[in-house]
């Protein structure tokens, strides 16, 4: 599709534009591209890809991904990443990620994400969690993946709404300002 070369990426499309898909993928862009680089390519292809057609992002599923693909036009995601961290005890979460295997979960009763209304946030608490980890048992990387799915609905809802209100910027400032402070 063109790595990280602008001019190819846009040849490429052009190409494919002609043949009228219902719908375009970029792929190439999460398998050891900084996202610095990936965000280059989207910004270049930004005015090439059609708007009328839905844009799919192949292999890429972080919340800042997301976000910032989602201002360049992007409308659709898929990545192992919620799982695949969920696995090894870290939960996305509104103050940024939790490593539930920690031992400064080991009595804490209050739930992965204050402000998640999922099964997992209403029915189970850290420490549980956290022994779940600890036991080796099966139960503790299945909340916190069906945890992160959730975190990542909710969140592509939230991108919507802030869309709608015309305030996507200002969603991304306050998003990451929490995430990753």
């Amino acid at each position: 599709q063109g790595g990280p070369f602008a001019d190819i990426r846009k040849m490429c499309a052009e190409e494919l534009i002609k043949m009228d898909f219902p719908g375009y993928s970029i792929g190439g862009l999460s398998v050891g591209e900084s996202k610095e680089e990936m965000y280059k390519v989207l910004d270049a292809l930004k005015g090439v890809m059609p708007e009328d057609k839905p844009l799919y992002l192949m292999g890429v599923g972080t919340p800042d991904d997301i976000i910032e693909g989602v201002i360049r036009g992007i409308d659709m995601f898929d990545c192992v990443n919620p799982t695949r961290v969920a696995r090894h005890g870290s939960a996305m979460t509104s103050n940024g990620r939790v490593v539930i295997k920690n031992k400064k979960f080991e009595r804490d009763l209050s739930p992965l994400d204050e402000a998640c209304d999922c099964k997992v946030c209403t029915s189970y608490t850290k420490s549980y969690i956290r022994h779940l980890f600890k036991a080796e048992e099966h139960l503790g990387p299945r909340l916190v993946s069906y945890h992160n799915l959730y975190f990542l609905k909710r969140l592509t809802k939230d991108i919507r709404q802030a869309i709608q209100e015309d305030r996507l910027q200002d969603f991304r400032d306050e998003f990451f300002a929490k995430y990753y402070k």
